[in-house]
């Protein structure tokens, strides 16, 4: 009875430990499989210099990313409107793009565009920024931040241009892997040689030949001894 104990008092502890053992595993496969990215909503201060004098607007700034092959599609999203007109803006008469600056492993910026405004402005009012979409290729590999940068509002024939004057902090954070670096390295890689003559092969190719050839010269020895033996038999 005691050891019937002893046995069943040591299976929950077993069940319990390999539970442990299976959770820290499962907690192991989610931190490895989590995707690299960090997105945050800023707050833009945003400039603009309009043909009617200097504004200002402070918009949160979203900005996401979708993996599209070896390519990132970015969406650039303004929760409040920027600048505004004095006289309405009717359906279809703005159009807005924007720059999104790189950062950390890359340089230079990524344009994104939208569509003109779906409905008409009110004058005086915010203009509120449809979302801008671009593709970003990465050319390094590394960790490259994506910060807001420039935006451009084309109306009835006038562009206003606004910059952050706040220094936002990046609104996305990838850690991407770029198509250049080693590509000339593997591009090359491989044995030379293969355009001209070809050596012997050595390898185990060679020896199973030779040991075939050397078992079918074993075969015919022992074959003829047996006849031999076989007519000597006979003639005794």
């Amino acid at each position: 009875m005691a050891r019937f104990y002893a046995q069943h008092g040591r299976r929950p502890r077993r069940a319990a430990g390999l539970a442990a053992v299976a959770a820290l595993t499962a907690g192991s496969a989610v931190l490895l499989t989590a995707p690299a990215a960090h997105a945050e909503v800023v707050d833009v201060n945003y400039q603009c210099k309009t043909p009617i004098g200097n504004k200002g607007a402070v918009s949160p700034i979203d900005i996401r990313s979708t993996p599209s092959g070896g390519a990132y599609t970015l969406v650039m999203t303004f929760e409040k409107g920027v600048s505004s007109s004095p006289v309405e803006l009717g359906k279809g008469a703005m159009k807005p793009s924007a720059l999104i600056q790189l950062g950390g492993a890359e340089s230079g910026t990524v344009p994104v565009t939208g569509p003109p405004n779906d409905r008409a402005i009110p004058a005086n009012t915010p203009i509120k920024i449809s979302d801008l979409s671009g593709t970003y290729t990465p050319k390094a590999s590394g960790k490259v931040t994506f910060t807001a940068a420039t935006l451009t509002i084309k109306a009835l024939g006038t562009t206003t241009t606004c910059t952050p004057g706040n220094h936002p902090k990046p609104s996305l954070t990838l850690d991407v892997k770029g198509s250049g670096g080693s590509g000339g390295a593997a591009a090359t890689g491989g044995t030379g040689g293969s355009s001209g003559g070809r050596l012997p092969q050595t390898g185990p190719a060679d020896s199973a030949v030779a040991l075939g050839t050397l078992g079918g010269t074993v075969l015919l020895a022992g074959a003829a001894g047996v006849l031999w033996l076989t007519r000597r038999h006979q003639r005794a």
